[in-house]
Order: C-alpha cells, then sequence, then structure tokens
C-alpha cells in the first residue's frame, strides 16, 4: 500500500477570507506538485480531505492531475486537531492506494505514529502544498518512499 499525505496549499489568512480558501500562490503550488507527481504515473483509488476549504481546493487540484479511480471524498478524522490513531486503524486493514489531504500538526502526528510508533516524534518536515509518500510492504512496516514539495524562494548567490 502507498499512502500520500499532502499538506493543504497556502492559504489565506482568516481575517483576509473566513473560510481560509487557497491563496494564488498556493494554487500554484499544488499544481506545480500535482503535475510533478502526475509525471511518476501513480495510481491511486480515492483522495480524502478534512472538509476545509484549503484542503478541499488542494484536493480538487490533485484530483484534476491524478484522476482517482473511485472519487475525491470528504471525511472525519483529518483535522488539525483530530487523533492520528483513527485513519492509523483505518488503513491497517486496506491494501489500495490512497491520499489524505489535511492539515499539521494531524498529518505530521499520523506520519510519525505509522513510522515510529510515536505520534509525539516529529519525523517528517511537512510543507504547505507538498506530497509525502509512505509506503506499507507486507510486513506491516512503514517507510518513507519519496516526497515533492513546492520550491520555495531559491537564493541565487551573486
Amino acid at each position: 500500500m502507498l499512502l500520500y499525505l499532502v499538506q493543504h496549499a497556502e492559504a489565506k489568512r482568516e481575517e483576509e477570507d473566513p473560510v481560509r480558501g487557497l491563496t494564488e500562490k498556493g494554487l500554484q503550488d499544488i499544481r506545480k506538485v500535482s503535475a510533478s507527481v502526475s509525471n511518476l504515473n501513480i495510481k491511486i483509488s480515492k483522495i480524502f480531505h478534512s472538509g476545509k476549504t484549503r484542503a478541499l481546493q488542494t484536493a480538487e487540484v490533485l484530483a484534476e492531475y491524478l484522476k482517482p479511480e473511485k472519487g475525491l471524498f470528504e471525511t472525519d478524522g483529518l483535522a488539525p486537531l483530530d487523533e492520528p490513531e483513527i485513519w492509523a486503524e483505518r488503513i491497517s486493514t486496506l491494501d489500495e492506494d490512497l491520499v489524505l489531504v489535511g492539515h499539521l500538526p494531524h498529518l505530521g502526528r499520523l506520519a510519525s505514529l505509522l513510522l515510529c510508533g510515536d505520534k509525539e516524534k516529529n519525523v517528517i518536515d511537512f510543507k504547505m502544498g507538498g506530497v509525502v509518500c509512505l509506503k506499507r510492504p507486507e510486513d506491516n512496516r512503514w517507510s518513507v518512499e519519496w516526497m515533492i514539495l513546492p520550491v520555495y524562494n531559491i537564493w541565487k548567490g551573486g
């Protein structure tokens, strides 16, 4: 099983937009990352998102590029403060490849729980609009397969 964990792309501040939709930069970032991921020719079954506007918009862009076989779904258990055990339990019996679009600190805690058994360790440095691919082989020991992050300001000396 491959599990793709995606932190929503950059969102507007609450003062600017109470529902916190994506900024133009956030939309550009997730489009670039989605295009990169689609070039890997991965097959996913479903994309799940938290239902918050910023996660929904991120998931919609991913779905445009990745074309999930069974679709895009809002679900519980992906909110910022939800317990990671909810999704750890759900995926423990699944073998289909999934995308989870959510928030910090939840995604970081879920990744830590899966990778080292301790949700309080911070083993992945998530970035807004980035995708982390985790793999669970038949021995049920999760590992990091790869990460794709948006390009941030790159300093060019001179």
